[in-house]
């Protein structure tokens, strides 16, 4: 480990430089010592080190500017402790996580098994995947078991979803959507869920109940951050909401507007 992972005056060195970076040029040292929880006077004592080291510049005031030697420093601790935080989360907290997966046979303890996503759900086989883990009990086909000690990388997929955009009633609602293509959009779509009446409604008049009304925004990222794709019908003014959640997560999306008017 890197003197950052060992000196605890080294990550708040750290932290403060981050924030004059974030802050430049207007920054305010109150500001900074709130945000990372120590005293204003220890920002100054840090800002002086800093400028001493020639890792900010200063035009006496309280403009101040990260230098090329001061962001080659922010990147190599940032590596140092990314690789940190990557070590932990592959070779630690998998060896010490419990997972819980669906038995395509049955399975003794202690067993030592393979496991993949299918359908956004974790199945435990004997089909080599190349991920696999330790049961922690005896468990049945078609039963839960749980998982642990888990070697390898999961590499699930994120699917696409398909916004299928509908008018509020005052515009017409139902009355106007293009059944035709909401039908050809969610024929075969493993998962499919609406926001608002006139979505349901939308759904039901084609004959498909959607598997999820409420707090369908996050299960449609959930499912496709699981390799599931999914078709959400959602009422226009709701649309804004979904967008920013899908684009927070880099979910890949389509937007189509079911509006026979359009």
């Amino acid at each position: 480990m890197t003197d950052i992972l060992q000196s605890k005056s080294t990550m708040t060195k750290f932290q403060v430089l981050t924030e004059v970076a974030a802050r430049q040029p207007q920054v305010r040292q109150k500001e900074i010592a709130d945000y990372i929880g120590v005293t204003p006077q220890a920002v100054s004592e840090y800002v002086k080190e800093l400028t001493k080291e020639g890792m900010i510049q200063s035009d006496g005031r309280v403009k101040y500017k990260v230098t090329k030697e001061g962001i080659d420093w922010l990147l190599e601790n940032a590596t140092t402790l990314k690789k940190f935080s990557e070590n932990v989360m592959e070779e630690i907290i998998s060896h010490v996580s419990t997972w819980a997966a669906i038995c395509d046979e049955d399975f003794q303890r202690g067993e030592r098994v393979f496991i993949e996503m299918r359908g956004g759900l974790l199945y435990a086989t004997r089909k080599d995947t190349g991920v696999s883990g330790v049961t922690l009990q005896s468990s049945e086909a078609g039963q839960d078991i749980g998982i642990t000690d888990l070697r390898g990388y999961l590499d699930t997929k994120t699917e696409s979803i398909f916004i299928c955009k509908v008018p509020r009633i005052k515009k017409g609602g139902s009355s106007i959507v293009n059944l035709e293509q909401l039908e050809s959009i969610v024929k075969d779509k493993p998962y499919i869920a609406s926001v608002g009446t006139e979505a349901l409604i939308s759904l039901r008049r084609i004959n498909v109940e959607p598997n999820v009304m409420f707090g369908a925004i996050e299960s449609v990222v959930q499912a496709a951050c699981h390799g599931l794709e999914s078709v959400i019908v959602i009422v226009e003014d709701e649309l804004p909401q979904l967008l920013s959640r899908v684009e927070s997560e880099n979910v890949p999306y389509e937007i189509v507007d079911l509006s026979k008017s359009k």
